[in-house]
């Protein structure tokens, strides 16, 4: 089954050759997860970028039903810096599918097998909105909503539509490692 593959460049030209390179390989991740239903190039090149061998970047994002899986890799060459995430993504799908077809099956919540992590230092200076998302919400309960923040690399939080509570959460990284919940209401 082909899914739908989107390419975009940012500060660049995708020519006919980089479309079709990266659309022939793209199309290959439905051997891997057959629950992809979309799958997002962004190809940039970062003239601000320190060094050259990180100018041109590639950024590969598959969403499907139940799934949301993200790299982003860079190299001196926009082919080199999409193959690099293109591999990385079929790690991050290969570890996806060990999850969450084979589970822990120990009985133990997902909050007792996480490990923490560093707490990390955050300037809150900024108070203006610089930038703006919109995505769909798509029904996890808990311990689909860790898998996924940590799938996306969210070290923070996640936002996600809770089945179980009917209603849409955040889930937050503790400076203890833990996780918070955050369950609003209407007073």
């Amino acid at each position: 089954m082909a899914h739908k593959v989107e390419i975009f460049g940012r500060n660049m030209e995708v020519t006919d050759r980089i479309r079709d390179y990266v659309s022939g390989k793209v199309a290959k991740l439905d051997r891997y997860l057959k629950e992809i239903e979309e799958t997002r190039v962004d190809l940039a090149y970062a003239k601000s970028a320190r060094s050259a061998a990180d100018r041109q970047v590639a950024q590969i994002t598959v969403r499907g039903k139940r799934v949301i899986l993200r790299t982003e890799e860079r190299a001196d060459d926009i082919f080199a810096a999409f193959d690099t995430a293109l591999d990385k993504m079929q790690r991050q799908i290969e570890r996806y599918k060990g999850k969450h077809y084979r589970g822990r099956g120990d009985g133990r919540s997902a909050a007792e097998v996480v490990e923490p992590l560093p707490a990390e230092d955050e300037d809150e200076d900024e108070t203006i909105v610089v930038r703006r998302k919109r995505f769909a919400l798509y029904p996890m309960n808990e311990a689909e909503a860790i898998e996924q923040m940590k799938l996306l690399g969210h070290n923070s939080f996640f936002i996600f539509y809770n089945a179980d509570a009917n209603a849409v959460n955040v889930l937050y990284r503790r400076r203890d490692g833990t996780y918070g919940l955050i369950d609003p209401y209407i007073g």
